[in-house]
């Protein structure tokens, strides 16, 4: 019988010992029945994503577990803009940006009050321009946040960020990061399109309104994050499988389209807090497992309470990962014509007490009929670095699960 896989992902799932906690971490401080059960049908183990004590953000680790590596890695720009639905050509530089409140010189307000009504008017004023030779995209992201893509010839990534990071400065010249004359004509031509940007945007009627309205008006454009599209294989092209993503977060959408994944989202009901709707994510999960061999089922909610340094907070965002995996359970006897391997990762740790990504690795599972049991029975840190699938990188995690797909070439005779 056909194998399909379906690879939950805990975002930021890896912690250390809490004392807030007993001096445990979340995952084994959690109520977390099903997830163990997971683990007892399979083989355990511990991943670094890229190697041992290497932090990874969340755009490379997903990138990893959807089979790439470093030298793949576009930079973040890059990913927000396929997080977006921008589909990015090779040479393209693409840059994050928020809308933005400047007045006398000087960003007032990085983010425009945090607007979040009309972004879509303000984006489409900028989408289209033109600057020399070099045509400019403009898309609106979440609340304040947006894309900007700059697509011409000669141009570079290693440009400085616009964004002072903080209010009272004014908005940063772009410099070039080395001394190539692409580099130099990218900043050029940001400098000017920044420009352009604070003409258009202070004179929108929307925020002409704003002001009327007593809120702050979104008249300029900070970048930062400059990255080149390399040219890649799409994962999905090259290992000639239908890959699925379920998921909420922009950026991991982002790294799903950039792996030729297809995406399942609901904005409306899919959140990437607590607040998320489980129910519809495994109802898309199913649905996406009806006709692809690799899906991927997201939770973002883990990782924001590890930057919040709230052990407490993790706990129940872990609980909650939980019950989206016992969803899971209750849909796979429903699941014919097929025999469905589950897998558990996260793309890195964030520890509470760091506040941070760290480089400690994080627990993986392998369950399924036809997986080799091992002896562990609970899914944490601890218990995971004792199980049959020992030590392994993010690479080899891919690519095991792709050997069950049975896409992996065999090498040699």
């Amino acid at each position: 019988m056909k194998n399909k896989v379906l690879l939950m992902i805990a975002d930021g799932l890896g912690d250390r010992p809490c004392e807030e906690l007993g001096w445990k971490t979340p995952l084994e401080a959690a109520c977390k029945e099903n997830l163990d059960r997971i683990a007892s049908w399979g083989s355990s183990g511990i991943m670094d994503l890229w190697q041992c004590g290497t932090p990874v953000g969340t755009d490379l680790g997903h990138m990893i577990l959807f089979g790439y590596g470093l030298p793949d890695y576009p930079g973040r720009g890059p990913i927000e803009a396929f997080g977006e639905g921008l589909e990015l050509q090779p040479g393209d530089i693409a840059l994050r940006a928020n809308f933005a409140t400047c007045r006398d010189g000087l960003v007032a307000d990085r983010r425009a009050g945090r607007i979040r009504q009309g972004t879509r008017e303000l984006a489409a004023a900028l989408d289209g321009m033109q600057v020399e030779d070099v045509q400019v995209l403009f898309k609106e992201a979440t609340e304040h946040r947006a894309v900007m893509v700059l697509r011409g010839p000669g141009l570079s990534s290693a440009v400085t960020d616009a964004d002072p990071k903080k209010e009272g400065l004014p908005i940063r010249p772009a410099r070039p990061r080395d001394g190539s004359p692409e580099a130099e004509r990218t900043a050029r031509i940001l400098d000017r399109v920044l420009v352009r940007c604070q003409e258009i945007l202070s004179q929108h009627p929307l925020n002409r309104k704003r002001e009327a309205a007593g809120l702050l008006p979104a008249n300029a454009i900070l970048t930062r994050g400059a990255g080149q599209m390399p040219k890649l294989e799409k994962t999905a092209e090259k290992y000639h499988l239908k890959a699925a993503c379920v998921a909420a977060e922009s950026t991991v959408l982002g790294a799903a389209r950039l792996a030729g994944f297809d995406i399942y989202t609901d904005p409306e009901r899919m959140t990437g807090n607590l607040d998320t709707d489980i129910d519809r994510k495994v109802e898309l999960a199913v649905k996406a497992l009806a006709d692809h061999d690799f899906v991927v089922l997201h939770m973002k909610a883990p990782d924001l309470m590890g930057h919040d340094g709230d052990p407490r907070g993790k706990v129940r965002a872990i609980e909650r990962y939980d019950a989206m995996a016992g969803k899971v359970l209750e849909e796979i006897p429903k699941l014919t014509g097929f025999n469905l391997i589950l897998a558990l990762a996260a793309d890195h740790s964030t520890p509470c007490e760091r506040r941070e990504h760290s480089g400690d690795p994080v627990p993986i599972v392998v369950a399924g009929k036809n997986i080799r049991k091992d002896q562990v029975t609970e899914y944490d840190e601890i218990h995971g670095a004792q199980g049959g699938l020992n030590r392994m990188t993010g690479h080899m995690f891919f690519q095991f699960l792709m050997d069950y797909l049975e896409v992996v070439p065999k090498e040699g005779n």
